[in-house]
This record gives structure tokens, sequence and C-alpha cells, in this order.
């Protein structure tokens, strides 16, 4: 996304809270009820937007990624260590996310009645979620039933027996998978297109928002945007810590070398956008050029640190601000859903919102939650893509030293680093 896109969001996040504070303030309580009603047809249109590409968009990202595990047969050992940290970087990542909720309460102090229309699904149902229910729910009936009802844990099931079928037939392999990474391709696009009208729906939910609970409800928004970057910043610390344990002070020049394309993933709330700069500057770091093509695509696929936390963060604070209680058991069952729910997702600005979705719906939760982080979703996607981007880099210099190839640095740059062997 550019630059102007992001004024846009900008733009309609101030333009939603001016609308918002001007109908709440001059308006009667119906009236401004009326106007808010009228506006979240917008944010309506939006959501079914999100959930049109749902099913198709995490089939295509996730079997492409999974067609990769082929090298991971290949190398073996680099596979098995890489997927390893990977694992260990997602279970901590939402482990964060899941314990900083709970300490901060970021949504407790709005405790919003559940919509009307998901009111009884949002009460008592949650409560009588269970583990079997949860297992007998995982294997999908007909994939084309799970993908008319986006049931999102469904089609991943799916995709991991299509994706390791790709990896099984060597001969029909790359057909396949370039089909398959096309089809991703365009929906990454379609994606892209849809995320175009966010800018919109952001001005609609903030005003609609705004014009029936008034001005204070900023306050929830303040204490959710800073609680998720204080939690992002510690995340941060564990991974540079880890990073330290591994390669020792050169952690410093890492965190230096990812620096530049953590900015541009921060600026343009998308990972993707950082992968060549990261790519070529991995390698001036040291890092043979088998090791980072081979890291660094499965981490875009599976290791997103910063988008795991935000989806922890963010479903348990729709919780809050509905006052929906989620026993541990249900929140464990949360954790290992978006552990493989938030696979393959990466390079799409708000992607995480699709994954969310997803969540609630599973849950029950009341899926016009959603709204409540649309307003400040594109300043929170900024930093979990540079979190991603930082993740990536860690795993990458980790995998590296463990494979005893962690070389010197590469004077010269990018261009050195590109006839560098390996």
């Amino acid at each position: 996304m550019s630059r102007t896109f992001t004024y846009f969001i900008v733009a309609g996040m101030v333009l939603g809270v001016l609308v918002g504070w001007g109908c709440n303030h001059w308006l009667a309580p119906a009236d401004a009820k009326a106007v808010a009603g009228n506006l979240t047809l917008i944010t309506d249109l939006f959501l079914r937007l999100i959930k049109m590409i749902i099913a198709p968009l995490v089939f295509t990202t996730l079997v492409a990624g999974i067609a990769h595990m082929e090298d991971a047969a290949a190398v073996g050992r680099i596979g098995a260590k890489t997927l390893g940290w990977f694992v260990s970087a997602s279970i901590v990542s939402l482990l964060i996310g899941l314990g900083m909720v709970h300490l901060l309460q970021p949504g407790a102090g709005l405790s919003l009645p559940p919509p009307e229309v998901t009111a009884h699904a949002s009460g008592v149902e949650v409560s009588s979620f269970t583990f079997k229910d949860f297992l007998g729910h995982v294997v999908p009936t007909s994939i084309i039933d799970a993908m008319a009802r986006n049931e999102i844990l469904q089609i991943v099931v799916f995709s991991i027996f299509f994706g390791t079928a790709i990896a099984a037939l060597p001969e029909r392999a790359p057909q396949i998978t370039a089909l398959v990474e096309e089809a991703a391709a365009v929906m990454l696009k379609v994606t892209n297109f849809v995320m175009r009208v966010a800018p919109l729906a952001i001005f609609a939910a903030l005003a609609s928002t705004v014009a029936t609970q008034g001005i204070g409800v900023l306050q929830t928004y303040a204490r959710f945007v800073g609680g998720f970057y204080l939690s992002m910043g510690i995340l941060w610390g564990v991974l540079v810590a880890a990073g330290f344990l591994v390669i020792g002070r050169r952690v410093g020049a890492l965190v230096q070398t990812a620096w530049r394309p953590g900015l541009l993933a921060f600026s343009t709330a998308s990972s993707e956008a950082a992968y060549p700069r990261l790519l070529e500057g991995l390698q001036t770091f040291g890092l043979p050029r088998k090791i980072v093509s081979f890291v660094l695509p499965l981490g875009y696929s599976f290791n997103l640190d910063g988008s795991m936390m935000y989806c922890t963060f963010a479903t348990l604070f729709i919780a809050q601000v509905y006052n929906i209680p989620l026993s541990i058991g249900q929140q464990i069952t949360m954790l290992l859903l978006l552990m493989v729910t938030s696979k393959g997702m990466a390079g799409v600005p708000r992607a995480s919102l699709v994954v969310i979705m997803a969540t609630l719906s599973f849950f029950k939760l009341p899926e016009a939650g959603i709204y409540l982080i649309l307003g400040v979703d594109h300043l929170l996607d900024m930093g979990r893509s540079a979190t991603n981007v930082i993740g990536n880099s860690v795993a990458a210099a980790v995998v590296g030293k463990w494979e005893g190839e962690l070389g010197a640095p590469i004077v010269g740059g990018p261009d050195a680093a590109a006839t560098a062997p390996g």
C-alpha cells in the first residue's frame, strides 16, 4: 500500500471521530443511533467482503506454503531446525499476547451489550464448548461445504492434506504447485482490492461507534493500542534475547540489518514489502544464500510472530468488551486454533482481520466486535508487520548459527552478497 493510502486511513480515522462526536453531541440519542445504523451499512458490506475471501485465501496461500515443504524434506536437518524454531516462537508470541491482555484488561472498561442478532450465540453456547467438540469439528465431511460456511479450521486441515499430496507427486507437482501459486497470487490481489475499501469502512466504524458511545470510547482504543504496542515491545525483547543466546553480540548487528526492512514493513503495513531488502541484508550480514532463501519463504508463511500475538490480543479484547468470559480450556483451544489458522497469511495488509473474524465465528463471539478494532487496525498492522520482519531475521540467523554457516559480514553490500558462495 502506498503512502497516499496511509493518509486516507488516517483521514478516515480523524473524520470518523469528528463526525461521530458531532452526531453524539448535537443530535438526539435516537437520531444519533439512526445515523450510526446507516453508517454500519458500510461496515457490514466490508465485513461481507472479508467473509467472501476467507475460504479461497486460506486455501491457496496455505497450500502454496506447504508445497515448499518439499525443500524441507530435501534439506532435512535444516528443515527440522527451522520448523522447531517457528513452533517455539509461535507459542511464545501467543502466550505473551494472552498474558498481557489478561494483565492489562484493555476492553474491560467498555462493557458493551452483545449485538441483538448474535446475542444468543454470544452467551450460553460459548461456555459449553469443549475440547471434544473441537476435535469432532476438525475434519470436514465435505470441503465444498466447509468453504461455503467459511469453516476455516476444516479448510486448513484439507489444505494440509492437499499440500502434502502435492509434495508426494514429483512428476505432476511442478504444474500443480504453479497453478496453486498463481491462484494464491490472484487471491492476494483480490484481498488488496478489498482492503482498499478500508478507509471508508474505518470512517464508518469509528463514526458509528463514537456517535452512540460518545468520545469516551477513545479511551478504550488508547488502552487497546498502547497495551498492544507494550506487548509487542516485550516480544521484541524476547526475540532479541533468544537471538543473543544463540549468536551472541552479533544480534545487535542483526537488528541493525533488519531495521530498514522493518521500517518499510511498518510504513506499508505489509511484511512482504520488506522481503527483497531483507533477503539481501541477511546475506550481507553473513548468512549463506541457501539458508536465507530457505528460511525466509517458510518464515513468511509460518512464522508471523507479531500477527499471532495480535490475533490473541484482539480476540480476547473483543470478548472483554462484550463481557464474555472464556474458560482456561477455551483459551488454550483458541491458542491451538490460532497457531494453525495464522499460517500462510503473510504479505497481505490487515490479513489478521480474516483470522480474527474466523476465530470469532468459531467461538460464537459477536462478529460485530471486528468493528471495534477496525478503526485502529491499520496502526496496529504497521507494528505487527515490522515485528514479523524482526522475527524472521532472528530465525534465519539462529538456523544459520546452528548449521555452523554464520560467516563474517560481507563488505560491499548486497551486490557482493549476491556473488558470495553458498
